[in-house]
């Protein structure tokens, strides 16, 4: 086709049929549009932006650009979560267990982490032997047979978007709510799923920095996840602090455990709970969130969704003895060093973005999508917000392959955290709903 027009066309403002559009997509998709065209038509998109018709035509187009996920009738709701990312958000780890656990289906598409933003898969493959790539009959057959996986997108679903986001990193298009909207959209409708929930993240270490940059992304998601058929919601929720008291890919996988044995921090436990319960809630397995969260508590107290973790593995290829003998023995990175507080008081800041930075510079994150991850290093036993620190008490602990990466390390986390003589207001995790 003569992309040009269509080119010049939304650099002028003008909007697109979504004809074009979707003519568009699959020639793209084929190969018949260089990237250096595309590449100035996402530009004049992030200039221009697209409207509500252009978005969903986009979405669609992308979608239906490779395959999509075909289950057969069963009395069991598909339902998805997606997060916009954090540092130390693990919560996809607990909640497809707990959620086939519940009577759901779950056909969970993970990404991968970049920068200091954390990727599930990433955490998974932290695993001895865990298979992130599945293929599409694969995925069905796993979670027709268990109830949930945890994988990677298929080489040939959403093709599109796969081409489109490359082309958007590396031409700073990639802060566009239209093409984050139909980016994240398009791989979730490919799952066919009767329910998705989407974790709107706000704050310092995440993509959006304010509340009402995450309420308009999330009102666009959901909006037009509902107009395609899919009952969607959104929780925003805050990213000044890290989630959990654990940042790094083994140490999350870790601190996830503890959550399925009913342990763990409190702000990941409520979190998990939440998004099981408005799942439950969207897929009509109960009437009110009430109800749901006691469900979901009495679920994760009955060492079920413990289970189901060690099933989902042992069908995602993992060797369970070397899991749990790499569980027990901790398997931390060689060198740890810990950070104290210079004197008494309470937590008043735990600075999320720089926890994330360090996590990434001492090699569990990605510069760049080549990067090679080391999956031991991190930063664990976090102190949060409003707990009270006693002087030489531990702030943190560093997990780094290498003694030197550690003074680096101490001299950058001492930056994250403040300590002050009266305990500050904190406020709670989930900041808004989105319906």
């Amino acid at each position: 086709m003569n992309f040009l027009p269509l080119i010049e066309a939304k650099r002028d403002g003008v909007r697109l049929s979504e004809l074009q559009i979707q003519a568009a997509v699959a020639a793209f998709t084929r190969g018949e549009i260089p990237d250096y065209q595309m590449a100035a038509w996402l530009m004049a998109v992030y200039f221009r932006g697209l409207d509500a018709g252009e978005t969903r035509a986009l979405t669609l187009a992308m979608q239906s650009s490779g395959e999509t996920l075909r289950f057969p009738d069963d009395a069991r709701p598909l339902a998805d979560k997606h997060s916009t990312g954090g540092v130390g958000d693990k919560v996809s780890l607990p909640l497809a267990p707990l959620l086939a656990c519940l009577g759901l289906r779950v056909p969970m598409i993970s990404g991968r982490g970049l920068g200091i933003t954390g990727g599930t898969l990433d955490k998974l493959e932290s695993i001895p032997g865990f298979q992130t790539q599945l293929s599409p009959d694969r995925i069905v057959q796993q979670v027709q047979e268990i109830g949930c996986c945890i994988c990677g997108q298929t080489s040939q679903m959403t093709p599109a978007d796969r081409a489109l986001y490359s082309l958007r990193d590396v031409t700073g298009t990639v802060p566009s709510i239209p093409l984050i909207v139909a980016s994240i959209l398009s791989k979730k409708l490919a799952e066919n799923l009767d329910a998705l929930l989407l974790d709107v993240k706000f704050g310092a270490a995440a993509f959006m920095k304010t509340q009402g940059e995450a309420r308009t992304l999330a009102r666009a998601m959901v909006d037009l996840g509902n107009e395609c058929g899919v009952k969607t919601r959104a929780l925003l929720t805050r990213m000044d602090a890290p989630l959990g008291r654990a940042a790094g890919n083994w140490l999350e996988v870790m601190e996830s455990i503890e959550i399925l044995e009913n342990r763990g921090p409190d702000d990941l436990r409520e979190l998990v709970i939440e998004c099981a319960a408005h799942l439950m809630v969207q897929s009509q397995l109960c009437d009110d969130l009430d109800e749901a969260r006691q469900r979901s508590v009495e679920c994760l107290s009955s060492g079920a969704p413990r289970r189901k973790w060690n099933e989902m593995l042992d069908w995602q290829s993992a060797d369970l003895d070397a899991f749990e003998e790499k569980l027990n023995g901790a398997h931390h990175a060689p060198f740890t060093q810990e950070l104290r507080a210079s004197h008494s008081g309470f937590v008043l800041r735990c600075d999320a973005r720089i926890i994330g930075e360090v996590v990434r510079d001492l090699g569990g994150g990605r510069l760049t999508k080549d990067s090679l991850i080391n999956h031991a290093v991190g930063v664990d036993k976090i102190a949060k917000p409003g707990e009270k620190a006693e002087k030489n008490g531990v702030l943190c602990r560093i997990h780094a392959a290498q003694h030197s990466d550690l003074a680096s390390a101490v001299a950058q986390l001492a930056a994250a955290f403040e300590i002050g003589d009266n305990a500050p207001e904190i406020a709670p995790i989930i900041a808004e709903i989105v319906e």
